[in-house]
Formats: C-alpha cells, structure tokens, sequence
C-alpha cells in the first residue's frame, strides 16, 4: 500500500533531456549541480525518491525538495539560490572615491599613499581599505604603471561586471580571460602603460 502525498509527475521535453543528460555526464561542472540533473533525470524516468535518495546518498526531503523546484522553476531551480548576507556598510561612490583619490593625488606628508593615510583621508576603517586595495590590485608604491579607467560610467559598469558573475543570464558561460596570467588582477581593472581607458 502507497501512503504519503502523491508526487506531482515530472515530465520533460526532448530538448530538456538532452541537455540535462549533458549536464549530468558533466566532469567539470560542481558535483551537486551534476546530482541536481541525474536527480530530475530519474525522477523522469518514474524512479521514487526514495530509490534516488539511495542513489545519491542524500535525505527523501533534499530530494523531494530539488525535484519540487525543478518541476516550478525548471532548469533556474537546478541552482542555489543566492543567500543574503550582511549589508554592506559602505557605497559604491566612497570606493570610486577611495580609488580616485589614491590614484590620481599624492598625500600631503609622502610620496605615495599608505593604508592608513588612505583610511584617514576616506573615512574607511583600515582594514577595509587594505581589502580594497587587494580587490583592485591597488599598490600605491607601484603605481607608475598603474592606470584606472577616466570612464564616467565607471562605477556603473563594474557594478554590471560583479552583478555578471555574481548572478549570471540563464544558460549562460561567464569567463574571464587575462592576457597577463603571471599577475594578480582584478577582472574589471586593467593597467595600460599608454592609455587610461578600459
């Protein structure tokens, strides 16, 4: 005798299940995602959770829980969704500030700006600076060489960068290529010796 809740049915169209069998022979792609797209597979096939459960060593509820947002959100339910997490403290125009400043003006008492005069000079702990200065790949002692976009829309357009990576198109690929792979960059900053444009 069958007890419990009747499961919606799950169907697929052709063009899904292709796509989800590439995705689940996939060697490259994170581990869970893979899972996520065998899961939808079997439950295609009529197999229970409980059967799939067993397959991929995961709990009845985690399985029921992934098939239940495939069948409402289809291939966007594969994905975690992004968690929230603590508001950030400072804005975009304090860091294109910071940047401004650091890179194109040179402190009152020295020949380059230090960790703590940028933090004094902004109003932005120390140690946020310091992790600024390592997101840009910002060294003020080295900065001959060092070039940031004179843009206007600057801001703008690494908050449309970051978004890109953070929350990428359905079905999307997002790479980011470096001509210079010795060094350490930051994607959306780029140093040019002979020109100040991105």
């Amino acid at each position: 005798m069958i007890t419990g809740r009747p499961k919606p049915f799950l169907t697929l169209a052709p063009d899904e299940q292709t796509q989800l069998r590439s995705l689940a022979a996939s060697r490259t792609l994170p581990h869970a995602l893979v899972a996520r797209a065998k899961l939808v597979l079997w439950s295609a096939q009529g197999q229970s959770n409980t059967q799939i459960a067993r397959r991929l060593r995961w709990r009845n509820a985690t399985v029921g829980k992934w098939r239940q947002r495939f069948i409402e959100h289809r291939w966007a339910g594969l994905y975690d969704e992004l968690r929230p997490g603590r508001p950030r403290s400072i804005e975009d125009e304090q860091i294109a500030a910071l940047l401004q400043r650091t890179l194109s003006r040179k402190p009152a008492t020295g020949t380059h700006w230090s960790i703590r005069q940028a933090a004094q000079a902004s109003g932005i702990s120390r140690s946020t600076v310091h992790r600024l200065f390592q997101t840009f790949a910002l060294q003020p002692h080295r900065s001959r060489s060092f070039k940031l976009s004179t843009d206007p829309f600057f801001v703008e357009k690494v908050r449309d960068i970051v978004g890109l990576y953070l929350n990428p198109p359905e079905h999307a690929l997002v790479l980011c290529v470096d001509e210079k792979s010795q060094e350490r960059k930051c994607p959306y900053v780029k140093q040019y010796r002979s020109s100040g444009a991105l």
